[in-house]
């Protein structure tokens, strides 16, 4: 199979494979509201001129925004990595069952990791198991990459 017949919706890991990116791109693209949200909710802005009033205060430690900062910054450390690493994979022509089940694994541990983690707070190891789902994913998907490239 040619790389161009690989990167066809007529490929079933292929169109799994971009599903479930988009799944993340839209969730990562929320947190940003939800980090707003946070901050709106608790009165503690970044900036200045976005106080509504003078009881509003410009803080950049507010334990509730930056759970949820921190927890955009982990999505940001380890869905790019997902989407470099995934989108190799997939050049690769692995089993659709395998792959399909990856990416599924990936995004939905992230989903996962987000809710334990910045949206009701679950006692470890919630976070600590989402989190190693989505990166021993990645991780085996990369290492495929790099044993196909040998």
């Amino acid at each position: 199979m040619s790389a161009l017949d690989l990167l066809t919706f007529d490929n079933a890991v292929f169109k799994a494979y971009i599903f479930w990116s988009a799944v993340l791109v839209v969730k990562m693209m929320f947190m940003s509201l939800l980090t707003a949200m946070q901050r709106f909710r608790t009165k503690t802005f970044a900036n200045p001129e976005d106080c509504m009033s003078k009881k509003d205060k410009v803080t950049y430690d507010n334990p509730y925004v930056e759970r949820v900062r921190r927890a955009h910054l982990n999505d940001m450390e380890n869905i790019f990595p997902f989407f470099a690493a995934g989108f190799f994979y997939v050049m690769t022509n692995p089993s659709a069952f395998l792959a399909i089940n990856l990416f599924r694994a990936v995004a939905i541990a992230r989903i996962v990791h987000t809710l334990v983690y910045a949206v009701v707070v679950v006692p470890q190891p919630a976070r600590a198991i989402s989190f190693f789902v989505a990166f021993l994913a990645t991780v085996y998907m990369a290492v495929q990459v790099i044993i196909y490239a040998l």
